[in-house]
């Protein structure tokens, strides 16, 4: 049972959730009631597990929000967007059906032309965009200017967040930004105009059943010929697929101010329009969204938390950190001697205590902790060959001490891959920091993700 736990796949909005809790912890901690997770147990694994570790919290992430009865809040910005869905929805509807109504006249003619510019044109520039936007990977076209206006709302408590803003924030982020967002968004705009393209070709469809049009065409500045030209060129795919469409004395029978048509031609004007909306403007909907729809469920499955901002930074040192459990290696003299109280320290990552230190570019103003004692300061290559011939030879973890308060380089992270490939089992680093000068947030984190790229978990990793 627990190796099937373990080996669970968790779901996109597992993960949504547990990054709406980040949010609202990172913000209103202070609120919040923390007597379930209290007594979670320790971890169980010896090296750190995404699988498990997105485990533990989905279940700190279910004891708080049962606790503190966020379920309501959390749930919420999911439904608002299924109600702006709704309301997009109903909004393509109406569009749809004006655009084909006023375009058809209140006579008993149709200009053709004028009915696919209305019903076809802004459709294919919006699907130009589009797919500029895909392939530039630019977000402001993929996803368009409702979306970017919309992904302004959960800003409107900046200045006093309150636990619903925070979750919205945190879901618009989550659900509506990157890759995720783009394809969800890229599904809203395909559904919009496949919406509105179907209404109003089903509107057309109900006026040409229930009266009488005569299809008409003209123009001012082009010459007369460009548009029959037009037409022979869209109606090359509606005769692949055996649509009868107007032959040449149609097309110059349906003129503006030329005599009236027969039913003959109206019929294959009819045909023609039916077709041009379906060829070139449902059928290419309908294929960006099912791929859209692929993709949206591709880009769910691929998504990954930063495990490197400070919440999981400090989530996975208090779940995945491996328990060290200190023992004596050399005879007690004072063995019979009661020894004085001490209290100890509340830290969950403790240093080995048969750790073997080596120094990576110290200069005096590093200090290690009075338990540990530096074997070596590596500064040169020299130096270097002296560490990588030790570290062949210990038989204990390899302790590795950085200044946290320098910015990590090339140098010094060529210089830690180099000892952790040469080393026999998992090393640790420790960031040492001056007595005067706390460091700050965004270089320690930089220190945790030199760490990781050069293969030490964050579990292994001491904040002195």
């Amino acid at each position: 049972m627990g190796r099937l736990m373990s080996a669970k796949k968790y779901s996109f909005a597992d993960l949504v959730r547990i990054e709406q809790l980040r949010k609202i912890e990172s913000a209103k901690a202070e609120e919040l009631s923390y007597a379930s997770i209290k007594d979670m147990p320790g971890p169980a694994a010896s090296d750190f597990n995404y699988t498990e570790f997105i485990r533990r919290l989905s279940t700190r992430a279910k004891h708080l929000i049962q606790d503190n009865a966020l379920e309501e809040a959390l749930r919420q910005p999911h439904k608002q967007f299924i109600r702006a869905h709704r309301i997009c929805l109903a909004l393509a509807v109406i569009l749809g059906g004006l655009a084909a109504s006023q375009a058809v006249s209140e006579s008993s003619t149709l200009n053709i032309y004028w009915l696919l510019a209305v019903l076809l044109g802004f459709n294919t520039i919006s699907l130009l965009l589009w797919l500029s936007g895909i392939t530039l990977n630019l977000q402001s076209l993929s996803s368009g200017i409702v979306a970017q206006l919309a992904s302004w709302l959960p800003y409107r408590h900046k200045k006093d967040p309150t636990i619903a803003s925070l979750a919205s924030h945190a879901w618009w982020e989550s659900c509506l930004t990157g890759d995720v967002g783009k394809w969800r968004i890229s599904v809203l705009t395909h559904k919009f105009w496949l919406t509105y393209l179907t209404t109003g070709m089903v509107l057309l469809i109900l006026l040409m059943l229930a009266k009488q049009y005569d299809f008409i065409w003209g123009t001012t500045l082009l010459p007369d010929n460009t548009l029959p030209k037009l037409t022979q060129m869209l109606s090359t795919p509606l005769e692949a697929m055996g649509l009868k469409i107007p032959d040449d004395p149609q097309m110059v029978a349906s003129r503006i101010g030329i005599s009236k048509q027969d039913a003959a031609t109206r019929t294959a004007w009819a045909t023609f329009l039916i077709g041009v909306l379906l060829v070139y403007g449902i059928f290419p909907r309908l294929l960006v969204l099912g791929l859209s729809l692929v993709m949206q469920k591709w880009s769910e499955r691929r998504f990954r938390l930063d495990l490197y901002l400070p919440y999981y930074i400090e989530l996975r040192q208090r779940l995945m950190a491996r328990e060290v459990k200190a023992k004596v290696i050399d005879a007690d003299p004072h063995a019979g001697v009661k020894p004085a109280e001490v209290a100890r320290p509340s830290e969950n990552i403790a240093i080995p205590s048969n750790a073997q230190a080596f120094g990576i570019e110290l200069d005096h103003a590093a200090h290690w902790p009075e338990s540990v004692t530096c074997r070596l300061n590596i500064i040169d290559q020299q130096t270097l060959d002296e560490a990588m011939a030790l570290t062949k030879q210990l038989h204990g973890p390899l302790l590795l001490g950085v200044a946290a308060y320098r910015l990590p380089d090339r140098g010094v992270q060529r210089l830690i891959k180099e000892l952790v490939d040469s080393s026999n089992g998992k090393p640790w680093l420790i960031l040492l920091s001056k007595s005067s000068m706390p460091v700050a947030n965004n270089r320690e984190i930089a220190w945790f993700r030199l760490a990781e790229a050069c293969g030490i978990p964050a579990e292994h990793v001491i904040t002195q």
